[in-house]
């Protein structure tokens, strides 16, 4: 079993986890000015990744550089891996490769500190990539928790590059925001990472 293997159904029962719905996550949290070049970068490359229309085209042409954007205005203080092995339990199922891992450590030699598990949806059905996402908050969770590195809460991000929906766990709770952020909204997108990163 792998991290796309699972549904919220075997989440709740393996984990006996709460999958709270229908929440306001961000409602508060504080837009974020976008720079220039971003900016730039996207109105560039959102056209020809809507016209590929394959994931990969979206990964690359939207969402890491909006990833790699958000963690080099943050210099040493957060690292980002792509496509990385993130096995932490293969009993469990909580194995497999994960899209982007937004880690609150600065080395990028090895992953340390996982706080936000990023999960690109698969025919742009986010709804389908939410279970995967929450298995892979839980497997952070677990791997803090093996380091004992002392982060309470894990977060979440299931993303067309069009649009952004956000997730946290915490304790055994999972929430699933109830908002889906388009990217015409970048700035709250963008206030909202700053928000998860803990800065």
């Amino acid at each position: 079993m792998s991290y796309s293997e699972f549904t919220i159904e075997t989440i709740e029962e393996q984990f006996a986890l709460e999958i709270v719905e229908d929440c306001d996550l961000f409602l508060d949290s504080m837009p974020v000015e976008v720079p220039a070049l971003l900016t730039q970068v996207l109105e560039r490359f959102v056209p020809l990744a809507i016209t590929i229309n394959t994931e990969k085209a979206r990964s690359e042409l939207i969402i890491a550089p909006i990833l790699a954007e958000f963690k080099l205005g943050f210099k040493e203080k957060l690292s980002l891996f792509s496509g990385i092995d993130f096995t932490v339990d293969q009993g469990s199922g909580l194995s497999g490769r994960c899209d982007y891992i937004l880690s609150r450590s600065k080395g990028q030699l090895a992953l340390g500190a996982p706080v936000l598990m990023i999960v690109e949806a698969e025919n742009e059905n986010i709804i389908g990539g939410i279970p995967q996402c929450i298995a892979e908050m839980i497997a952070a969770h677990l791997f803090n928790r093996q380091r004992r590195t002392l982060i309470e809460t894990v977060y979440g991000i299931v993303t067309t590059g069009s649009l952004w929906r956000f997730l946290k766990l915490t304790d055994n709770r999972a929430y699933v925001d109830r908002v889906e952020y388009p990217l015409k909204q970048l700035d709250k997108i963008m206030g909202i990472l700053t928000e998860v990163g803990g800065y």
